[in-house]
C-alpha cells in the first residue's frame, strides 16, 4: 500500500544544530568587512530567517547585506561540516515517518549545503526533496517554499489531502508558512524559536515526538 502522507521538517533547529557553523561563519563575515561581531545570543535568536534579514537584524544597511551574505557563505562552505550534528531522536525519527510519509526539507539554508550536511550525517537518503532559499523567491513564512516542496513531492505521487500533509518546525516562521500554505503544524522546543510564543498548535519537545504525535492521531 502507497504512503498516504507528507511530512515536511525546517533544517535548523529541527533536524540539526548548526549554531556553531553559523556563527564562526558570521564571525568571519565582519571580520572580512573590519567589524566586531555580535553575540552568539543576538545571532542565534534569528537564525531561521533569511542570511540577509539576519545581518539587517544585527544593524548591517541593505544595501552592504549582500556583501556580508558572500562572505559568509564562502566561510560556511568550509566549516558547517564540522560545526553541525543531528538533535536527538532525529534517526529514530526519520526511520518511523518514512514508513507512512513522503519527506522534504523546507529550509531558509541552501539547498545544496542542506543536501550535503544532511547527506554526511547519514539521513541525506530518507527525503524525497529538499528545498531551499534559492529555489523560491519568498521565503518562509510565505507559503511559497511549502507549495514548492509538494509541487515535487506530487509530481510522482497521488495527491495527498491537505489533512495529511504536516510541517514540522521550531520557529513561527515554520507555523505561519504551513497556515498559509493551509496545510497542519507541529511545533517542535528542540530549536530556536517557539519557547516564549503562543500557539494553538501541537508542541513537541523533539521530532520523534512529533512524528509519533501524527502516526497516534491518524492511527497509523
Amino acid at each position: 500500500m502507497g504512503k498516504k502522507y507528507i511530512v515536511l521538517f525546517d533544517l535548523d533547529g529541527t533536524l540539526i544544530d548548526s549554531t556553531q557553523a553559523i556563527y564562526a561563519s558570521f564571525c568571519q563575515a565582519y571580520r572580512l568587512m573590519g567589524r566586531t561581531p555580535p553575540l552568539f545570543d543576538e545571532i542565534k535568536r534569528t537564525i531561521g530567517y533569511t542570511l540577509e534579514d539576519m545581518f539587517i537584524t544585527q544593524g548591517i544597511p541593505p544595501k552592504e547585506a549582500p556583501i556580508y551574505v558572500g562572505h559568509y557563505r564562502e566561510a560556511y562552505h568550509y566549516l558547517m561540516e564540522e560545526g553541525t550534528h543531528l538533535l536527538p531522536y532525529v534517526k529514530e525519527a526519520l526511520h518511523r515517518a518514512s514508513a507512512f510519509a513522503y519527506l522534504g526539507v523546507v529550509t531558509t539554508k541552501r539547498g545544496d549545503f542542506s543536501k550535503i550536511l544532511l547527506e554526511r550525517l547519514g539521513v541525506g537518503g530518507y527525503f524525497d526533496c529538499i528545498v531551499g532559499i534559492e529555489s523560491t523567491t519568498y521565503p518562509k513564512p510565505h507559503a511559497e517554499p511549502i507549495l514548492k516542496a509538494l509541487e515535487l513531492l506530487r509530481a510522482s505521487q497521488k495527491a495527498i489531502g491537505k489533512k495529511h500533509i504536516y510541517m514540522i518546525g521550531d520557529t513561527m516562521l515554520d507555523i505561519e508558512a504551513a497556515q498559509n500554505a493551509g496545510i497542519c503544524s507541529v511545533g517542535v522546543l528542540c530549536g530556536f524559536g517557539l519557547h516564549d510564543v503562543h500557539v494553538e498548535i501541537p508542541l513537541c519537545d523533539n521530532i520523534l515526538q512529533a512524528v509519533d504525535y501524527i502516526a497516534q492521531k491518524h492511527s497509523i
